[in-house]
């Protein structure tokens, strides 16, 4: 068993400890980690080496990953610990269609609600997408995240709170499922899709944005990997090595 100063929990998560992390901020850095695939799926997140990362009580991490549990991006295993979930193929399937139906309603308030700020802000999400999809020094990890992030910036535009964090879960989660599923997603392809979709919307055409969206996830989930129940064989040993 390797150390806990060496496992990916303890490397992956905050970059300073902060004596004053609060149980938001701890859980929000580890969902980063997460989303960013810098804590691959089956990652064995143990207590006491976060609780020294963050330089703060086991109490305080067992409530952040309780957290971080409840958004369904850990799985707390009795007797056992705390780990990244590893998605099903089928709630990868039941993800993406979930998402289908909340962002086509995100799109429906979107374009009933948005001011000239608005598609403003998201124009220049998109061009920086473009630009930093250009750059060869960009990670698959940034450049899937930024991409998640214009949903939920969308998301948060339409005025709906709570279908805000319903998105924000859901794009986390499919980031691990991309990275457990093998993606083939091209990046370009989907700030391109985002581009058409913000320009149906300026137009006013509700039933014609909802397509947009609609096919633009479709089209993510079938670049995914779900033909069998035989995920990433390569997260299987980085669980089998912590275990």
């Amino acid at each position: 068993m390797p150390t806990a100063e060496k496992t990916p929990a303890a490397s992956a998560a905050a970059s300073v400890a902060d004596k004053s992390a609060t149980i938001e901020s701890i859980a929000q850095d580890i969902a980063t980690a997460i989303v960013e695939k810098r804590l691959p799926p089956g990652t064995w997140l143990r207590e006491e080496a976060l609780g020294r990362v963050y330089a703060v009580s086991r109490t305080k991490i067992r409530a952040a990953l309780l957290t971080l549990s409840k958004d369904k991006l850990i799985e707390m295993i009795p007797d056992k610990g705390a780990f990244v979930s590893k998605p099903s193929v089928q709630e990868a399937r039941e993800v993406f269609g979930v998402r289908r139906l909340l962002e086509a309603e995100v799109v429906r308030l979107f374009i009933a609600r948005a001011k000239p700020a608005h598609y403003l802000a998201l124009e220049q999400h998109i061009h920086f997408e473009r630009s930093t999809l250009r750059s060869t020094a960009t990670t698959g990890t940034v450049r899937e995240k930024l991409l998640g992030d214009f949903h939920v910036a969308l998301a948060e535009a339409a005025g709906n709170q709570t279908l805000t964090e319903l998105v924000r879960e859901l794009v986390g989660r499919s980031s691990l499922i991309a990275m457990l599923y093998h993606s083939s997603n091209d990046p370009h392809c989907s700030s391109d899709e985002h581009s058409d979709l913000l320009r149906v919307c300026r137009g006013g055409d509700v039933e014609a944005a909802v397509a947009c969206m609609t096919e633009h996830l479709s089209r993510i989930e079938a670049n995914l990997s779900l033909d069998s129940e035989t995920p990433n064989r390569q997260m299987d040993l980085v669980k089998a090595l912590l275990a």
